[in-house]
């Protein structure tokens, strides 16, 4: 009777778990375009107009992925960027890529696409207002299933099941994603264009290890750039125009080689832009806490050694060990600036933003509206690649991304790197 009773609960308990399970399934299914208005929500289209005709006008994509990596219709992203193509041919574009993280998808009630509604929104008002001739501001939602169980609290063991998930959309369909959205702005700049077109793109938490899965590389071939016949030292370049990742859920042991990178070249020149930015809240429970924990059992059989740099007359030493099992965001030694609330709060001055930026002077505290940047004194002026930590008064915890006085900093950051 006991074994009949215990199979029969471990097979309502796995009826349970799967009918917990989030949809695996597209649910941006219709591929066309379509205008959002007070009659017409366009939940299915993969393609949204906004606010048409608005200074806040923009337009929004869909592309989604599977957790194999694959990409889960092609035809979804084929008729995407035809769309931006023909787009960037009439008006230079301004392309913002959001990859979400833990606990979020392409859902059409998710939060996150609210957020980044607004954010886009606010953009295209600021490109409005500050240019003559301003690019179409459009914002590509990267979805992919960053939550496989609906049951609060027993989602949080999913944590390293989403994390393997993510560098899977790092290494394929988002991969692909990117490159052929860089081969759009490149093509647009080609063409000479008054306002040429600029790609950004943004990854919170997982969808931030999937972002940097994705360019890490290319970051570290651009920042060398060598080919026959080059004989100067140029400005480092990156992936699009800018990388940020928030409260990204990367080890620092994989950062490493890129800080290394930026600290053996020991100055920069004036028109140096940020390339990679990495904001990380001190109050991040996510990548502070179960990171590491997780972290420590995975490599428990691994060897470390001990990292000794001296470049540029900066001394670095860590373990490899606590490189490997800290976030990127959270591992003191790899740290490169600290924003915080500002201790006079001030208007953005967006229009500032590049004097700010190049006119640097060692150990300046650099003011972005209502945040301050603080330098720690660790990298050269205008070193391209940003590890931030954020006071948890601007970022409360690993979800609270979203918030306006980030939003002010990341639109001067992307103001800074965008422009023409």
């Amino acid at each position: 009777m006991d074994i009949k009773f215990k199979r029969i609960f471990i097979l309502f308990s796995v009826m349970a778990l799967l009918s917990a399970c989030t949809s695996n399934s597209l649910y941006r299914s219709e591929f066309s375009a379509c205008t959002v208005g007070a009659q017409q929500w366009c939940e299915l289209n993969s393609i949204q107009y906004y606010n048409v005709g608005s200074d806040d006008e923009y337009t929004l994509g869909f592309v989604e992925i599977d957790d194999q990596g694959q990409l889960r219709d092609r035809a979804q992203m084929d008729v995407l960027l035809a769309e931006l193509e023909r787009m960037a041919a009439e008006q230079g574009l301004l392309m913002n890529v959001f990859v979400h993280g833990w606990h979020h998808n392409a859902r059409p009630d998710d939060p996150n696409i609210k957020s980044f509604r607004q954010s886009l929104a606010q953009l295209s008002e600021l490109e409005t207002r500050m240019q003559e001739q301003p690019r179409k501001v459009v914002g590509i939602y990267v979805g992919w299933r960053g939550e496989s169980i609906d049951v609060p609290v027993l989602n949080t063991v999913t944590f390293w099941e989403r994390k393997k998930t993510a560098q899977e959309v790092g290494q394929l369909g988002m991969a692909e994603l990117l490159l052929k959205l860089e081969q759009i702005r490149n093509v647009s700049r080609a063409q000479a264009m008054s306002r040429q077109s600029r790609l950004v793109v943004v990854g919170h938490s997982f969808g931030g290890a999937a972002v940097y899965r994705a360019t890490a590389q290319i970051l570290a071939d651009r920042f060398i750039d060598s080919h026959d016949g080059k004989g100067f030292v140029d400005t480092a370049k990156g992936f699009g125009d800018l990388v940020v990742l928030l409260n990204p859920a990367i080890e620092a042991l994989n950062y490493a080689p890129l800080y290394d990178l930026a600290q053996a070249r020991c100055s920069y020149f004036a028109d140096q832009l940020p390339r990679l930015v990495v904001l990380t809240s001190e109050a991040d429970g996510a990548t502070g806490n179960l990171f590491p924990i997780g972290r420590s059992l995975s490599t428990f059989f691994e060897t470390h050694g001990t990292i000794e740099r001296n470049e540029c007359g900066r001394p670095l030493s860590y373990s490899e060990g606590a490189a490997d099992r800290q976030a990127v965001g959270h591992f003191t030694p790899l740290l490169t600036h600290r924003l915080r609330p500002s201790r006079d709060a001030q208007a953005a001055d967006y229009g500032e933003i590049h004097s700010i930026w190049s006119q640097q002077q060692a150990g300046d505290t650099l003011q972005f509206g209502s945040t301050e940047l603080v330098s720690l004194n660790k990298t050269a002026l205008r070193n391209p690649y940003l590890n931030v930590q954020v006071s948890k008064a601007l970022i409360k915890n690993h979800n609270d991304v979203f918030r306006e006085e980030i939003l002010e900093f990341l639109r001067m950051l992307i103001l800074l790197s965008t422009r023409t």
